[in-house]
């Protein structure tokens, strides 16, 4: 009876074995790197690299375990995209114009001056045949990029002194990366790119005269408004910042089909939550700024801001020029443009202007 009763049970147990699921390492558990160019936990930035990874775990039962780097923590923050590339870590989190040593066509993938808002980059990404042509771009590099967060409009800075006109620009070292800092550079200024955690000190102890990092909630959490008082519009250089999760090729190209549908629905997801968060959270900082710590507020002059137009349309085409590929961005993104902004003027700003009344 005895050995009746163990065989009966042994083959409940085994029947048991073959129907519950396999522990998570033989189901085929990745524990996987993420390095960012921004500060571990910062809010907006650093959040949504965090909340990414917690939706691709979460989504794939634990099959992706997705370990965060902050900047500095594994690599320096700027060093981040070569760090994938090589294969040393399997993902980024950043902005692609920090690449534009790689190539110039890299900026059109997060922001470009007088370029495009954040739902029209979205729709050149998704729709407008965007995304293919950074696939082709980032392939050369070894990277599978997307869309993984945006902040909205960003503003132009902070300011020790009052911008009264251009010559005020002659001089004036600024922390401000991409085509944006070309820009500033041809105007007169010296612009600089700092990753986050190097902006306040150089702007503490005199290294730069004046910094533009996000908008109003990003700036007042890094303290800003402690070393200038002027905070200036309109957001020329950034009007809509895209940001990336880039992945290792081989990774990406090592993944499952249903794992890979569930990183583009991630990426999506956190797209549209992250600029949601910003739009949410920059009225309230912006307010705060200038009652609780009387930042003012100013817009730049017309002669500036016709300058820094006609300047930034020189600079587009001349990065254009740069090589084949840039050029091929550079026409899709500006055929996509002209197109787009029309319903945008008539729609979104025809109705703003409308409300304002």
């Amino acid at each position: 009876m005895k050995r009746r009763s163990f065989l009966a049970g042994a083959g409940l147990a085994g029947l048991a074995a073959a129907t519950m699921p396999a522990p998570a390492i033989a189901q085929g558990k990745r524990q996987l790197k993420m390095v960012t160019t921004w500060p571990k936990n910062y809010p907006g930035l650093g959040a949504s690299a965090e909340r990414l990874a917690v939706r691709i775990r979460e989504m794939t039962d634990g099959q992706l375990d997705i370990k965060v780097f902050g900047a500095g923590e594994l690599v320096p923050a700027l060093e981040c995209f070569d760090t994938v590339s090589s294969g040393a870590a399997d993902i980024y989190h950043g902005a692609e114009y920090y690449w534009q040593g790689k190539s110039k066509a890299y900026n059109f993938f997060t922001a470009v001056p007088f370029g495009m808002t954040a739902a029209e980059i979205n729709a050149w990404i998704y729709h407008g045949g965007g995304q293919a042509l950074w696939d082709d771009l980032a392939r050369g590099f070894n990277i599978k990029p997307f869309m993984a967060a945006n902040t909205g409009v960003q503003l132009p800075g902070w300011y020790r002194k009052e911008i009264n006109s251009l010559d005020d620009l002659k001089g004036l070292s600024i922390r401000m990366p991409g085509l944006g800092g070309e820009v500033m550079r041809r105007l007169g200024a010296a612009a600089v790119t700092l990753a986050g955690p190097d902006i306040f000190p150089a702007l503490q102890n005199g290294t730069i005269d004046a910094a533009e990092w996000v908008g109003p909630w990003n700036d007042m959490a890094f303290g800003f408004y402690r070393l200038a008082k002027y905070f200036y519009w309109p957001g020329f250089h950034e009007p809509g910042s895209s940001l990336a999760a880039g992945f290792n090729l081989k990774v990406w190209e090592s993944l499952t089909a249903q794992q890979q549908a569930i990183v583009r629905a991630a990426c999506a997801a956190e797209n549209d939550y992250t600029l949601a968060e910003y739009n949410a959270h920059n009225g309230d900082a912006l307010k705060t700024l200038v009652e609780k710590h009387g930042v003012e507020v100013r817009r730049f002059p017309d002669d500036v801001v016709a300058a820094l137009k006609k300047t930034s349309r020189e600079v587009l085409e001349d990065a254009a020029k740069e090589d084949a590929v840039t050029a091929k961005v550079y026409e899709s993104f500006r055929n996509f443009l002209d197109t787009t902004s029309e319903w945008t003027r008539i729609g979104d700003e025809g109705f703003v202007q409308a409300r304002r009344g």
